[in-house]
């Protein structure tokens, strides 16, 4: 890959009807950063997320990862390619067993064809099992193993989020995207997904560009953060040049960042 980064986002931009909801939108992120994304609501930060992922098609700029052009490019496409992603509101599949949430990410990279299956061959056994197992051990590391056979609807609210971000790496991303995880945990929660966090990213040598209300945990866990308002980037720097820039502090996070306690 050289010096390319891995993602690389030029002046991009959508508009609905007469609405711009996100313009001129750039941003760099080479592997193995982990990165923030912040602003008010309303500032577009989701629907950046759904640019990079294939839900919106851009109305203007390009979107890059490791220099291939994404632009226009289904979902599920983006998703082979190596972008994956959460949800501000969990999506699982809630009648649907913990062990086999994991292992719907794992059939969409199945090498066993769906003629194997049809037929029973010997690698549709052997996929299947192949895919349990790493399932598991995804479970393991997330610590639901002892959940696996509930149903999801069934798991306390942290854990789902836990199920969730597990899903995601279970589909083999180059880059993870995490859109609010913290989002309704309490400061104990919140401060063991930091710490989860770290730990995914270092054992599986992750990309992660995260959009977070939650200051203490960006500022604590983000090398870089971007920031958002009315779809426009207004700033971009280190967690302490963001804490201290006027246009953030005016725009977004006031005094909260100086006490914080935001």
């Amino acid at each position: 890959m050289g010096n390319t980064p891995l993602l690389q986002v030029k002046e991009a931009g959508i508009q609905f009807g007469g609405l711009k909801a996100v313009q001129g939108f750039s941003m760099e992120i080479n592997q193995g950063e982990l990165i923030g994304l912040i602003g008010p609501n309303g500032a577009g930060k989701t629907t950046s997320f759904n640019l990079l992922t294939g839900v919106y098609v851009p109305t203007e700029g390009d979107i890059l990862l490791e220099g291939k052009r994404l632009n226009g490019l289904p979902p599920y496409r983006v998703t082979r390619l190596g972008i994956s992603r959460t949800f501000q509101n969990i999506r699982l599949f809630n009648e649907l067993s913990v062990l086999d949430n994991v292992k719907v990410a794992y059939h969409s990279l199945a090498k066993h064809s769906i003629f194997s299956s049809i037929l029973r061959l010997p690698t549709h056994f052997s996929g299947e099992k192949e895919m349990e197992e790493k399932s598991i051990e995804f479970l393991k590391i997330f610590q639901l193993d002892k959940y696996k056979d509930e149903k999801a609807k069934n798991l306390p609210y942290g854990q789902q989020r836990r199920l969730e971000i597990a899903r995601a790496l279970a589909a083999g991303p180059k880059l993870l995207l995490l859109d609010e995880p913290a989002a309704g945990m309490n400061p104990q929660e919140t401060h063991e997904l930091m710490e989860l966090i770290a730990f995914i990213r270092n054992k599986f040598n992750l990309t992660i560009l995260l959009i977070e209300h939650d200051m203490n945990l960006v500022m604590g866990i983000c090398e870089r953060i971007y920031v958002l308002d009315h779809g426009q980037l207004i700033a971009h720097g280190t967690p302490e040049e963001i804490r201290n820039h006027p246009k953030v502090i005016e725009a977004y996070l006031g005094e909260e960042v100086d006490s914080d306690h935001a």
